[in-house]
């Protein structure tokens, strides 16, 4: 199923866009000692840290991005005709565009570096994005380059910025499927998070964005309740799903957090055997804990804009009416529910949103955000 490049072949790719020219190189000899490490915005949530080519290579200065929450990007900036990037990931789907065009789509690529080349030899920005959603699975990106004989410009990074909270709705789970019965590598290949209704939100805004969400998971209690001792709200703090590797959030300061959360905790029954002895009592568990999570946001984020989000779920939306409510009894002024409504089509995989309904979230959020424009000056 992981099928890496071979390490003896470089695989040319040509895209028309530009008349530009992608080449794989698994034997990882174009990035050099010479090479200049652009400086890189990284959207969501990634651990950084220093690197080596290995044993006999040389050693080139620069960081690896190890990702695991969906979503993630990293754009860069250059003046030149190439740029050259190294990955090592064989979780995940990842899409390279240049100058906001898709250039390439590279499937489990494994360990290898890429060159562009053929590009207009003036400004460019370059970007990375991972569309898959790799569960318990880490990827590895370890930067852009480009030759000696080019300018490295500073990264680009938006003035807005906004973050998702949420599950497999969030995610974008099964998203581009033509069906709803689906294999779990079938729901892998076709779920594109950046096709997600949250990515289609922040680049309406022009916004950085980053996507915290786990498909199956709620705010205590996951999808009929598998992984009892795990939940969204233990996992929120920590940069791997490991509950162990903090995350580094320093300078990550939106000014909307969208919490999308719920569906998961109350669309199956209890079972017997789990932590609640009712229904009522995991109501109450999920009022305090979401109260708390808020609570917990705010102390780190004191201007953000909170939007709690249900889609059409009588319990989830009866539920937030009364964790509004002690918000607000608690002095929080900057927080609303918004029901984006049941009427999706859901032909994604197991009945999640397709990309219509991802279409339609996403206006509804936007449609509400645009009565709020102070929002965007925190």
């Amino acid at each position: 199923m992981r099928s890496l490049l071979s390490a003896a072949a470089l695989l040319a790719f040509v895209a028309t866009a530009h008349a530009q020219t992608v080449t794989a190189d698994p034997g990882n000899s174009v990035i050099t000692a010479q090479s200049i490490a652009l400086d890189t915005y990284i959207g969501g949530r990634v651990l950084s840290g220093a690197f080596s080519k290995g044993q006999g290579a040389a050693e080139v200065d620069g960081g690896a991005y190890i990702h695991e929450w969906p979503a993630t990007y990293f754009t860069a900036a250059f003046h030149g005709p190439e740029v050259d990037l190294r990955l090592n990931d064989t979780a995940n789907i990842l899409t390279l565009l240049v100058d906001g065009k898709p250039v390439h789509t590279f499937n489990r690529p494994g360990a290898t570096e890429i060159r562009v080349t053929g590009l207009p030899d003036t400004d460019h920005i370059v970007r990375l994005e991972k569309n898959t959603e790799s569960q318990d699975n880490t990827g590895e990106f370890d930067g852009f380059y480009i030759p000696a004989s080019e300018t490295a410009l500073a990264a680009p990074q938006q003035d807005r910025a906004i973050e998702f909270i949420g599950d497999s709705f969030t995610a974008g789970y099964g998203n581009t499927s033509s069906k709803r019965e689906c294999t779990q590598d079938e729901v892998w290949s076709t779920t594109d998070s950046q096709q997600a209704w949250g990515p289609l939100v922040a680049r309406h805004y022009d916004a950085d964005y980053r996507m915290n969400a786990y498909s199956g998971f709620g705010i205590v209690r996951n999808y009929n309740g598998v992984a009892p001792h795990r939940s969204l709200t233990k996992f929120y703090p920590f940069g791997l799903f490991d509950e162990a590797t903090p995350a580094d959030d320093n300078g990550w300061n939106p000014d909307v957090i969208v919490i999308a959360l719920g569906g998961n905790d109350f669309s199956t029954p209890l079972n017997p055997g789990e932590r609640w002895t009712s229904e009522d009592a995991l109501t109450a568990d999920y009022i305090a804990t979401y109260v708390t999570f808020v609570q917990s946001l705010r102390a780190t984020h004191p201007d953000a804009r909170f939007v709690l989000v249900t889609y059409g779920e009588d319990r989830v939306r009866s539920a937030l009416g009364v964790i509004l409510d002690r918000l607000k009894q608690s002095g929080e002024t900057r927080a609303d529910v918004l029901d984006v409504g049941g009427d999706f089509a859901r032909t994604g995989c197991d009945w999640h949103l397709n990309l219509d309904d991802d279409k339609k979230v996403a206006a509804r959020l936007e449609a509400y955000l645009d009565q709020h424009p102070d929002d965007w000056d925190n």
